[in-house]
């Protein structure tokens, strides 16, 4: 008689935001962590391009291919403006346009809700507009966290790390928020966070969007308790 078992992968949580036209660096960050877009749940939390930039919109064709295998994108600051730019010019491009139209403007999976930039405190997430959910800062983070709406912990990126207090190119979190904006637009890093496992993957950014060919891993664990 012959035994015959399977292995179940286990589902992770992968999320990313601000790439800002470093689609390298996102490929090789997904590469790194293994990413299967048949078991795992991978969240991308725009500012993709830098919308003043058409170098970068390619990115948009990356970000829509893993949409297309089975991710969830939200639109940031930068393609909402870039959505507006092209649907005034009537441009070859205003594909994009209407894919960015599509997008939600924030993906609940409890515990977490994921924003662009993250929640204006005094309404409810139904009440939200879309310059609260992708412009919003000091108003999101610097508000006490008891005053902050509802029970989920917001994922956000938007205002990189480094204007939250945390050391250039890392995480930012307390007990209700989670910053992942690790400022690769400023040449600090890109960052993968895996949600499930609380580790971090990150590769370093430079000008005329090329990413660092070295992936640095790392628990944050104790960072997202």
């Amino acid at each position: 008689m012959i035994h015959q078992s399977s292995i179940i992968a286990e589902t992770r949580l992968l999320v990313i935001s601000d790439i800002h036209g470093h689609k390298d660096g996102c490929q090789r960050l997904l590469e790194a962590a293994a990413y299967d877009p048949l078991v795992d749940t991978l969240l991308l939390l725009g500012d993709y391009i830098d919308a003043d930039q058409p170098a970068s919109w390619s990115t948009l064709d990356f970000v829509q291919k893993l949409v297309e295998g089975g991710a969830k994108a939200i639109p940031g600051n930068q393609e909402l403006k870039l959505a507006s730019m092209l649907r005034r010019r009537g441009s070859a491009y205003r594909r994009y346009a209407n894919w960015i139209g599509s997008l939600p403007l924030y993906i609940k999976r409890p515990p977490y809700l994921f924003v662009h930039a993250g929640i204006r405190p005094g309404r409810t997430l139904r009440s939200q507009t879309a310059s609260d959910l992708t412009e919003i800062r000091e108003e999101f983070y610097l508000q006490p966290e008891s005053r902050l709406p509802g029970k989920y912990r917001i994922v956000f990126g938007h205002t990189p790390t480094f204007k939250l207090g945390a050391p250039s190119g890392l995480l930012w979190a307390d007990s209700r928020r989670i910053g992942i904006d690790t400022g690769a637009k400023h040449g600090c890093r890109l960052t993968l966070l895996d949600l499930s496992g609380s580790i971090a993957y990150s590769c370093q950014t430079f000008g005329g969007y090329v990413s660092g060919s070295e992936v640095r891993m790392e628990s944050v664990a104790s960072l997202l308790a």
